[in-house]
């Protein structure tokens, strides 16, 4: 992600506008970020968490922190988030003004009709997020279960899938590191999916193993 370097100031107006004042206070630092610092002269840049944080909050880990506030932002109506030449990109929905001379982005126009529909599903996200715990909650449920089962059988005791995931850094970070860096994030990324995916193929093994013991019960006469 690059940005033109272009003198962009905050007016009273600017401040006044519903898009800024609806969002939740939290994520107001990160949306005067990406007014002066993280998108270009329009408002617009690659939505790239690792890159936004460091524009924003160099030198901290805060790429987590942007994913949220990005979300939050974009329910507020600050922001529109879209997907152009097999990319997703960020526009604001009030750019600060600038001269019209260096206005220009090099980023593709988000669609007019994107904005439109995503004005009028406000609330998505929030709704994605209550969903997400509501199925965390199933989850932890699933994993309580699991664990009274364990505790009362006289197996051995199955191998941590974590002794086996891939690192969480980069090869220079090998045990990760706080501050940002983006093969790192990459390969956090590739060591959570790696997760995932084991133990939903553990989750569905057992399902199979399940169903194969409900189906010999079946079978038995009476």
């Amino acid at each position: 992600m690059s940005t033109r370097s272009v003198q962009r100031r905050i007016s009273a107006e600017d401040m006044r506008w519903p898009g800024y004042l609806r969002a939740p206070h939290d994520a107001k630092p990160t949306a005067v970020g990406l007014w002066t610092t993280a998108t270009d002269p329009l408002g617009r840049c690659e939505l790239v968490p690792e890159l936004i944080a460091a524009a924003i909050y160099p030198g901290q880990a805060a790429t987590d922190l942007v994913v949220d506030h990005l979300l939050m932002l974009a329910d507020s109506g600050f922001l529109t988030i879209y997907q152009e030449q097999g990319s997703e990109w960020i526009a604001l929905r009030r750019p600060l003004r600038v001269d019209a001379r260096l206005a220009s982005s090099n980023a593709p126009e988000p669609p007019r009709e994107h904005s439109r529909a995503f004005a009028a599903v406000g609330g998505a996200g929030e709704r994605a997020r209550a969903r997400v715990r509501a199925e965390g909650a199933e989850r932890a449920g699933e994993w309580a279960s699991w664990e009274r089962e364990q505790e009362t059988r006289q197996s051995p005791p199955r191998r941590p899938l974590l002794l086996d995931a891939p690192p969480i850094g980069c090869p220079d970070h090998p045990s990760g590191r706080r501050e940002d860096c983006g093969p790192c994030g990459t390969y956090r990324r590739r060591h959570d999916r790696w997760l995932a995916q084991e133990r939903y193929t553990q989750q569905v093994t057992e399902w199979e193993q399940s169903q194969q013991t409900e189906e010999v019960w079946d079978d038995e006469p009476f």
